[in-house]
Order: structure tokens, then C-alpha cells, then sequence
């Protein structure tokens, strides 16, 4: 970004301005200075955050940082939307607006030893057409654990940041990612013909700034931190963008993931590398994968490899030296580098088939079983729960790890007094791998499942086609309080300011009995409460007022149906008028609903054959919840315009690029009528791997067009890839 002789100047340049100064300059020099700077504050912290390696103390930057706003204070026409003064905005966020990314954020495939990356070659061979000798370039990265984001530069300047949220969309941070200053305010990217950019990457707390933080919280008396990741991922959405500042965010962009021209022409396809866009990237001033930051005395922190075997070797030397690494990783990248391979391998609806992640191995440690706690869910299961003692694990401390059902403690052999094997698989979700027979000192004792609920002592049953024991008193307290906590949740109703702790609290004040009581609180009564107030009580008020509109596909998710999840109540709210009219739906109708089996079919009907049940739904409607199709549950109509305009299509057998409902939504995008059978009528039969009887029939027709997956996406756009 900067020659050596650039360098110089401005280190000269900031000496000088370092010297006692007598006063600020006159108007017509308030400009130079101010400009001047500003130059110098961007170079520092480009030194300081992005190389890791600063040429002036901190005090010497804050001198400079103070020149620059005393002179913008005193002449404020000097002063410019991207100063570095600007970082930190005054304003707090009181609710974050949810964003569209420019294009889809997807997430990885995981590998763990080396049969899987080479497993990864022959397919990425497979997929371009290759010999089975031929050489593959991939680029290496540290997989960094932290919270990802998204980042919008439009015309050189930094104009939104985003977190992943769930792919599509994340909740707007400009103001937090503003604060870092790892991350240019403004880019040259115009210098490259990019007018529009987003970029994706992952901020991070560094191991060292992350003890000083937990340090500072300790001598407070506050709770500690439980790892960097937790501390990075709550500072991206705090509110106040000054205590975001705080936490010492750093950010790494591994991945440019749009860009286009002034003319809106898409200029990804001037470059002929991913490691090619990602140089551009650091000439531009961002940290990242090729930053000089880590274990530079063994091994660089990217590479690219001339083939699969050097991505291995690296892949295996890295695990050997994570800890010496300044950042938290879990893992390393794995990346086809030329994006002419990447686009012949294309996507699946989760993750890019052109690049994979390589995981270390999961962090294992020994403990001993303390006792083994039953928890009821809110559809009845009795989940057996390991109580450990507390065991440091991949940087968090466990101390409770599920057992999933009877039959895994049965096969395992665990008893409570053991000591156990446990592991965060993935580096996330503990594990007890087994239990250390060979330790027993005889005083071990067998874990006793129960016959009947530990919370209302309804005997339990074990249907015949599942593993797990359940309770089927809906009117137990534990599934009670259950299913309003997942009624509230963000997958569901999503009710900000009623999470578990607050819904418990309600229920033992004996203010909550079902789900339908959320909507008739007392708000006067809420802000008496300790710990709440008015401004608590009414937020809380407006949460519920707005989920009351919520389509209702979220409704009929939040009902807790058993394996009634988002997907089949999006399939239920586009086939209705009004919730109710599935009370006079028989067997039949659940099943003509295409992906809508048996087993769900038999546990809708159930639930809506129910009369506590309808006279709870009809209780809501009264309270104002709506049971009414909005347009958010209505299967996606055809566009009037479009190359597809006219005609009718549809999709069997597995897509491999998207999923059945994007790619449906595409369709309708380009101007196609969906069709549900083969017919005389039919234009375009979409067939994707494994087709069966309707390709057959479209066959024997001969009037429909029979089409590739990919020969359907020539006339759609493909989602970006992201990490």
C-alpha cells in the first residue's frame, strides 16, 4: 500500500508534527493540515493494526489524533464523512435493521484428516473435467474463529458493515465497524474500475487483548468472557458503538465476493486468481490472511500450493502450531485458486463445491461424571444431561454435556463416578467420546432412566420409531415454559426482551399458563419489576405488537409441533387462507402436500384435531396474533417479464446447486408458472441427480423440454461463495 519512500515521508512528516506546536494555523491552512493528518493518522493505523508492527508510540499517535481534532473542532468545514474521527459514532443503536448481503454468504464443508482432502481433489477433478494426474493450485487460509462479516464500499468509501445472520441477510453494524481501524474508512478500488464492492471476513479479539479484557472485567467484579469468539461475536452488535470500540476488534477480508463498475458490468472476471484478489485487497490497506501476523518464525499464514498433497502437508503443520498463533482458529481453508476451476465447480444450496474447510483436531479432555440430570423439552423428550466437573475445553470451561437418549449411555457404558473422554467436536459442541473403564475405583454407579417425568411424574413412553423417552402431559410445567420460550425465539416469533430467564420469572409469578398469556401481560406490573422498568416493559410491548403481525408460517412453527420445522410451516401457510382451516383438513390433504410425510402429516393432524389446541389459536386471534396468509406465506408468483415468461416448469429428482425452494423462487423470478405434475402441459421438466418417474413420463410425452440443473442456471444468476 505504501513504497519505503512513502513511509519515510510521512514517519518525517509525523515527527515534525510532533514537535511543540505554537497554536493552530490560520483558516486558509486549516484545510492542508487537516488533510495532512489525516494522511498521517491512516498510515499509522495501517501500521499499527493491519502490519502489526506501529513506528510511533500510542501516545505519539494520540497526539496526532488530538491535532486532528482540535483542528476539525475549530474549522468544522474541514472536516470529511471518512476522517478517522469519525470511527466512533455518538449515536447508539437501539435496534439493528437487517440487511440483504449483495450476495449470498454460504458456509463450508468440513474435512478432518487427509483421506478427506484428497477425497476433495478427485471430486473438484471430477467436477472440471480433469485427468485424474493433473496438478490443482489451492490457496490456504487460517479458518478464523470469530464473528464473520460483510462489508459494502461503494465509490472508495465505506458505506455498510453487516454480520452473516442466516446467509441471505445479517443485521446492519456500520456504525460498530467503523470503530475498527483495521478496516480502511475508504479504499481505492476505483483504481481497479470497482465502483461497488463487498467484501467478507471475520473480526477477532487477539489471545493477548483478549486476557487483558477478561483481567479488567475480573478487578470489576463483572462475569468473565468465556472465549475471544463469545467476546468478538456480542461486540459486533453492541450498542453503543464506543464500547464496541473496546473490545479491541481486529478484522481479516479473506474474500472479495462482489464487485462491479460504474456501469453495474460485473468486474470479478478480470481477475484470473483467488489468491490474485486477495493481494489486491492488502495493496488496498486491509488485513488480511497474507497479513506478517503470526507464527512467521515456522510457517507462514497462507500459502498457495501447487497441489493437494503441500495443502495437506501445511494443513497438518499448522495443527501442530495453532496455539502459537496470536488468534483463536479451528482450522484451515482450503480454496481452488483459480476462479475459472471454481466456476466450473459451482455450488450446493450450503456451500461452495469448490473449497472446503480442513478442521483440527477436536480438543479433548479427561473428567469425572457427577450425576446425570433429565431435562423435558418442549415436545415431551427426556434428554439425559452429564453433570461434569468443570473442565477447560478448546477455550471454554464445560461443566454440562447432553447424553443424547438412553441407548447411547447403554452402548457407552457411562455410570455416573466415571472418569469420561470428552471433546468439542468441530471445536463447538461437547462430546463425551467414552468413559475410562480401566480408572473404575468400584464406587461407580449405573445411570437409572426414569419411568416416569422428573417434572410432573406422567409415566413416560417410547414410540416404536424413535430413541427417546417422552412425556405426553402437554400440560406439564417444563414443556409449558418450554414452548413459550421457543415461541419467542428468533427462529419463531422472534420477541426480543422475553428470553428464557424472563419467561421462567413470569411463570413462577404465576403471570404465564400458555402461550396465549404472553399477549395480555401487564406492562404497568413489568416495569415495577426489579431489574426491568418502563423502558424495559415497553419494548417489551412493542416486540409483542409487531410479532402479532408476523406471517404465518412463523406462527405455525412456533407452535412446538412435533418435527414441524420452518420448512414444512412455510409448505402449511402457502396451501391456507387462515390457520383454523386445518382443523377440517383430513390425513390425505397434509400428504398431497409435497415434502410433507406421514409422521409430520399424522403430528399436524393431531395438533389441530385437538380442542385445547384450537381454542388456544382462537384465544390468540382474539389477543390480536394473525392467523391470516400474508404475502410472505404465498408461494412466490411468476415475474410478467422474463426469459422464462409463459412457461410452465418443474423440478425432481436432488439439485446439487440450490435447494428446491430457491431454485423454485428463481424460476418464478424469470417469468415461469410452477407447475405440480407431468402433464401435456408441462413446458420444462428441470431433472436433477436421481430423477425417477416424473423425468420417465416427461420422456415418453416428448412435447416437454427436459433440462440440466445447469442448463436451468444458465438463465439464473449463481450465488457468490463465502467463508
Amino acid at each position: 500500500m505504501y513504497t519505503s519512500e512513502q513511509q519515510r515521508t510521512l514517519f518525517e512528516q509525523s515527527k515534525q508534527l510532533l514537535q511543540p506546536a505554537a497554536g493552530l494555523p490560520l483558516t486558509e491552512d486549516a484545510f492542508a493540515l487537516a488533510t495532512l493528518l489525516r494522511q498521517l493518522i491512516r498510515f499509522h493505523e495501517w501500521r499499527y493494526s493491519v502490519q502489526n508492527d506501529p513506528v510511533i508510540s500510542d501516545f505519539e499517535y494520540d497526539q496526532l489524533y488530538k491535532q486532528l481534532e482540535a483542528v476539525e473542532n475549530q474549522f468544522p468545514e474541514t472536516h470529511t464523512a471518512d476522517s478517522p474521527t469519525r470511527r466512533v459514532s455518538p449515536d447508539l443503536t437501539e435496534n439493528f435493521t437487517l440487511v440483504a448481503h449483495l450476495t449470498p454468504m454460504l458456509s463450508l464443508g468440513n474435512s478432518y484428516n487427509a483421506d478427506d482432502l484428497n477425497d476433495f481433489d478427485e471430486q473438484i477433478k471430477k467436477l472440471c473435467n480433469l485427468p485424474k494426474d493433473a496438478a490443482i493450485a489451492y490457496c490456504v487460509e487460517p479458518k478464523y474463529d470469530g464473528g464473520t462479516i460483510a462489508l459494502v464500499y461503494e465509490n472508495d468509501q465505506l458505506t455498510r458493515g453487516a454480520t452473516r445472520g442466516n446467509g441471505e441477510m445479517g443485521d446492519e453494524i456500520t456504525a460498530n465497524m467503523r470503530t475498527l481501524r483495521s478496516i480502511p474508512l475508504q479504499a481505492a478500488f476505483a483504481s481497479r474500475g470497482i465502483a461497488k464492492a463487498e467484501l467478507r471476513g471475520e473480526a477477532l479479539i487477539r489471545k493477548d487483548n483478549f486476557e487483558k479484557i477478561n483481567k479488567k472485567r475480573q478487578d470489576a467484579g463483572e462475569s468473565l468472557f468465556a472465549n475471544p469468539r463469545n467476546a468478538a461475536t456480542g461486540a459486533l452488535r453492541m450498542k453503543d458503538p464506543k464500547e464496541s470500540a473496546a473490545r479491541g476488534l481486529e478484522a481479516f477480508i479473506y474474500q472479495l465476493g462482489y464487485a462491479i463498475d460504474a456501469t453495474g458490468n460485473n468486474v470479478m472476471q478480470s481477475f484470473q486468481s483467488h489468491d490474485e484478489s486477495i493481494h489486491l485487497l492488502e495493496s488496498l490497506g486491509f488485513k488480511t490472511p497474507l497479513a506478517k501476523t503470526g507464527v512467521t518464525q515456522h510457517l507462514p499464514a497462507t500459502k498457495t500450493c501447487a497441489n493437494i498433497q503441500e495443502v495437506i502437508d501445511f494443513c497438518l503443520a499448522w495443527q501442530d502450531y495453532r496455539d502459537e498463533y496470536p488468534y483463536e482458529l479451528d482450522g484451515m481453508v482450503v480454496k481452488v485458486n483459480l476462479l475459472e476451476l471454481q466456476a466450473l465447480c459451482g455450488y450446493t444450496s450450503h456451500h461452495p463445491r469448490w473449497a472446503i474447510a480442513y478442521k483440527f483436531k477436536a480438543r479433548q479432555a479427561t473428567t469425572r461424571l457427577r450425576d446425570v440430570e433429565f431435562q423435558v423439552g418442549k415436545s415431551g423428550a427426556v434428554t439425559p444431561v452429564a453433570k461434569l466437573e468443570p473442565v477447560a475445553l478448546a477455550g471454554v470451561t464445560v461443566s454440562n454435556v447432553s447424553l443424547h437418549n438412553e441407548e447411547f449411555i447403554r452402548t457407552k457404558d457411562i455410570r455416573i463416578g466415571d472418569q469420561v473422554l470428552v471433546e468439542r467436536a468441530g471445536d463447538v459442541i461437547p462430546y463425551i467420546v467414552k468413559s475410562l473403564a480401566e480408572l473404575r475405583d468400584g464406587t461407580e454407579q449405573p445411570v437409572v432412566y426414569p419411568k416416569n417425568c422428573p417434572v410432573c411424574h406422567t409415566p413416560l413412553i417410547k414410540p416404536e420409531e424413535e430413541a427417546i423417552w417422552r412425556c405426553e402431559n402437554a400440560e406439564c410445567e417444563a414443556q409449558v415454559v418450554q414452548r413459550m420460550i421457543f415461541h419467542t425465539s428468533k427462529h419463531a416469533m422472534d420477541i426480543e426482551g422475553l428470553g428464557e430467564s424472563t419467561i421462567e420469572k413470569f411463570y413462577k409469578l404465576g403471570w404465564l399458563h400458555s402461550i396465549a398469556d404472553l399477549y395480555r401481560l401487564d406492562y404497568e406490573a413489568i416495569a415495577k419489576l426489579e431489574g426491568f422498568g418502563e423502558k424495559s416493559a415497553n419494548n417489551m410491548r412493542s416486540a409483542l405488537e409487531k410479532a402479532k403481525n408476523n406471517p404465518v408460517y412463523r406462527l405455525l412453527h412456533s407452535l412446538s409441533i412435533l418435527h414441524l420445522g420452518q420448512k414444512g410451516s412455510k409448505l402449511l401457510a402457502a396451501e391456507i387462507g387462515h390457520v383454523l382451516e386445518l382443523k377440517d383438513w383430513d390425513l390425505e390433504r397434509y400428504q398431497e402436500i409435497k415434502d410433507v410425510g406421514p409422521v409430520l402429516a399424522r403430528n399436524v393432524y393431531h395438533f389441530f384435531h385437538t380442542d385445547h389446541n384450537i381454542a388456544l389459536l382462537q384465544t390468540m386471534e382474539q389477543l390480536g396474533v394473525n392467523l391470516t396468509q400474508t404475502e410472505d406465506d404465498k408461494k412466490p408468483e411468476s415475474a410478467i417479464d422474463g426469459p422464462l415468461s409463459g412457461k410452465s416448469i418443474l423440478f425432481t429428482g436432488t439439485l446439487t446447486t440450490c435447494t428446491r425452494e430457491q431454485a423454485e423462487a428463481r424460476a418464478a423470478a424469470a417469468g415461469a408458472n410452477l407447475a405440480s405434475s407431468v402433464s401435456k402441459n408441462l413446458h420444462i421438466l428441470v431433472a436433477g441427480e436421481k430423477a425417477g418417474s416424473k423425468l420417465k413420463k416427461a420422456q415418453a410425452l416428448g412435447t416437454v423440454e427436459i433440462w440440466t440443473e445447469a442448463e436451468f442456471l444458465d438463465r439464473v444468476q449463481a450465488p457468490e461463495a463465502s467463508e
